[in-house]
């Protein structure tokens, strides 16, 4: 079976850890132990998230006195993809002994007419104090939101995947037996045009990204994995309860969180709605069981439909 595994941002730097290469590496070792057993099985393509580099990235970039302006998003979107595909490509390699491994630098087209720039979502960057981010914004010409948590954070445009460049290298890899990592922080978002491919001060999201791979990939399964068990309804609240088998509708009627479980529910809906094949969404540490039916939440078609 071929399955496209998204890993959520938390895979490298969980909440409250400090951004170190130290705390990177340890966490990715975990990584590479949980996914290790399903590449005994299975052809793998591993997508992962990059929020915690890129603002840590980001911050460097805007403060630095060295630089006439901050490297653009896209630049800092390849260099994450870089630090990240090497940490996962090693760790996997010492937990897969004699299979190969290759981390691939990929690119994710846009339209450049996409809605998503009149309405920028996506938070980057520090979090600061409301005033603060106000003048900091005026200087900057950032377009600021609240983050959820008392603060105040630069955002930008998250367009949509049309497509990745480098499916077809992809493919090629798994044709050889390789284990892919690619389209890390949803991949560098590109324009197509004449000659150099322009990029663009957006980022595209992780799991929309990973599930127009797996489409174009023809993949069996798409696995997202966070750090909650499963999908819940009303979350939060004294109703929450878990959703365990759901079709794309009925987890679009959730209305999940955009800053959370939002665009992993709807990347899991368009894959299954797209190819007629499986997703799921749980966490990290059970994603074996998640792929053989024992944990998480499954996103199959509707049969009636």
């Amino acid at each position: 079976m071929r399955i496209v595994v998204a890993l959520g941002g938390n895979a490298l730097l969980l909440r409250g850890d400090r951004p170190d290469a130290d705390v990177q590496r340890a966490n990715v070792v975990r990584v590479a132990t949980a996914i290790a057993p399903l590449a005994h099985e299975h052809d793998l393509v591993i997508t992962h998230g990059n929020g915690p580099q890129i603002a840590l990235l980001a911050d460097e970039s805007t403060t630095d006195p060295e630089l006439a302006a901050p490297y653009p998003l896209d630049l800092l979107t390849a260099q994450t993809q870089g630090m990240i595909g090497s940490l996962l490509a090693r760790a996997l390699h010492d937990a897969l002994p004699g299979r190969r491994v290759a981390a691939l630098v990929t690119h994710t087209v846009i339209r450049p007419d996409d809605p998503a720039f009149d309405r920028p979502t996506t938070p980057v960057g520090t979090s600061y104090p409301r005033k603060l981010a106000q003048a900091l914004a005026c200087r900057r010409g950032w377009h600021i939101a609240e983050d959820g948590h008392g603060g105040w954070r630069p955002v930008v445009p998250s367009p949509s995947p049309e497509r990745i460049l480098e499916t077809e290298t992809v493919q090629e890899l798994l044709g050889s037996g390789t284990l892919v990592v690619c389209s890390g922080g949803g991949g560098i978002p590109v324009t197509e045009g004449r000659g150099v491919l322009p990029g663009t001060e957006a980022v595209v999201d992780k799991d929309l990204a990973a599930a127009r791979l797996a489409e174009d990939l023809k993949a069996d399964f798409l696995l997202i994995l966070t750090n909650v068990p499963n999908v819940y309804a009303h979350y939060g609240t004294r109703d929450q309860r878990p959703v365990l088998d759901v079709t794309p509708a009925e987890l679009r009627g959730g209305r999940y969180a955009d800053g959370s479980m939002g665009p992993k529910a709807e990347a899991a809906a368009r894959f299954v709605e797209h190819t007629g094949r499986l997703a799921a969404i749980g966490a990290l540490d059970a994603a074996y069981e998640i792929v053989h039916g024992r944990s998480g939440t499954l996103v199959r078609p509707d049969l009636a439909g």
